[in-house]
């Protein structure tokens, strides 16, 4: 197969290039080779290189990350409605992500009707489609995911840290810093699909990384599918999301951090491998309180007896706040697991799909009930609105009918 190079200083091979455009990717970096076509890939841009200036991604190309790929500091990506991202695969520090680095900015805004997807580079999937036409919704680990680093502050041991998933070396993994109202950009529609590469031993990218990430920006109305890891995790920081759908991780469904204090309103967790949520404590002195509400989980595939683990993990430290949920498809052995009777845990209006007199057998502290009850079915202000999420791959597939 003959491979031909793209370089910016060779006009002839430039024209060239764009001349045979048709049968070829086209490249948006210096010294990257063009491809042979296939039906999904006619028109991508090969993007293997660090962002340092702004630019905008439009929807008639395909953009395919080749490794890890930073939005540095001072530039912004801008990605209109209806773009398609695919990742290429790789694992270690070979892994494809797309890194939006503290003081750079991301303004992804999809429509309901024309949403923004990042997926793997397997996906066969184009503008316009909301279902992948080749790829099941449980194939996970085929590339990396988004991460969203912030200079709000957060609880390590230092000020700033390095965010997992990101090699020490690389100075675009820092997260954390003092100001709680940072700007890193605006999510909006946006699908997220097939990710969650293997970094390490037992370590992987989750879909959407969050690490210090301020109350400036702005994030609503998104859908992490098929992740090998968590679906959305909070390092820190207090940025708000609201309208967030995760079905079929393969670890956590929601994940908190070191003491993030925003707010996670309207919200729906679907059959995640690992717990529906994972709401660790603050690390250290600082402190750190959020709130969740207004959320419906499906916490297993009981007729199939694929169960996951705890339906809400706590420990010791958790500082949180757990609204107007209702959780259903919930497996014999899995329970509330708060061992601790933590003052800074608090639930209202929390349902579970049980018998009432087998209740306490779904709290691992049958005295720490307070704001738990059994129903079939959650009242009015009980659980999400459903209809919020009727653009998302998940309703498609009638993931979200009678919830």
């Amino acid at each position: 197969m003959q491979i031909f190079l793209i370089k910016k200083n060779r006009l002839f091979t430039s024209i060239l290039t764009c001349s045979i455009a048709i049968f070829f990717i086209s490249c948006e970096e210096e010294e990257l080779p063009i491809r042979p076509p296939n039906q999904t890939l006619l028109n991508a841009v090969l993007v293997n290189t660090n962002i340092t200036t702004n630019r905008v991604w439009q929807k008639d190309s395909v953009y395919l990350l080749k490794g890890r790929v930073s939005v540095e500091s001072g530039a912004t990506l801008t990605i209109n409605a209806g773009t398609v991202i695919k990742g290429e695969s790789g694992t270690g520090v070979n892994s494809t992500a797309l890194v939006i680095a503290r003081g750079a900015k991301i303004i992804a805004i999809g429509l309901a009707d024309d949403p923004i997807i990042f997926t793997s580079a397997d996906d066969q999937i184009t503008s316009g489609l909301i279902a992948s036409p080749n790829l099941d919704p449980d194939q996970n680990g085929k590339w990396g995911g988004l991460i969203i680093l912030g200079k709000a502050p957060i609880s390590a041991s230092t000020p700033e840290a390095q965010i997992e998933g990101i090699p020490t070396s690389d100075a675009n993994g820092l997260y954390g810093g003092a100001d709680s109202t940072d700007n890193s950009g605006v999510l909006n529609y946006v699908s997220i699909r097939h990710g969650g590469a293997n970094i390490g031993s037992g370590n992987e990218i989750n879909g959407l990384t969050l690490g210090g990430v301020g109350n400036g920006t702005s994030i609503s109305n998104i859908e992490i599918v098929g992740n090998q890891d968590d679906g959305i995790e909070w390092f820190g920081g207090s940025v708000n999301v609201t309208n967030a759908l995760v079905w079929n991780v393969g670890d956590d469904g929601i994940d908190t951090d070191q003491g993030w204090k925003g707010t996670l309103d309207n919200f729906v967790v679907i059959t995640v491998a690992g717990h529906s949520f994972e709401l660790d404590g603050p690390e250290g002195s600082a402190n750190g309180s959020h709130t969740i509400k207004n959320g419906t989980v499906v916490a297993s595939d009981v007729a199939n007896l694929i169960f996951s683990r705890d339906l809400i993990n706590t420990d010791g430290n958790s500082q949180v706040s757990l609204e107007n949920i209702h959780i259903t498809g919930i497996g014999a052995t899995q329970q509330i697991n708060r061992t601790v009777d933590n003052p800074l845990i608090s639930f209202t209006n929390v349902t579970l799909n049980v018998d009432s007199a087998s209740l306490g057998n779904y709290i691992a502290d049958a005295s720490a009930k307070s704001g738990i009850s059994a129903a079939t079915t959650a009242n009015a202000t009980g659980k999400a609105n459903i209809s919020a999420f009727t653009w998302t791959w998940a309703a498609n597939a009638g993931k979200t009918a009678g919830l």
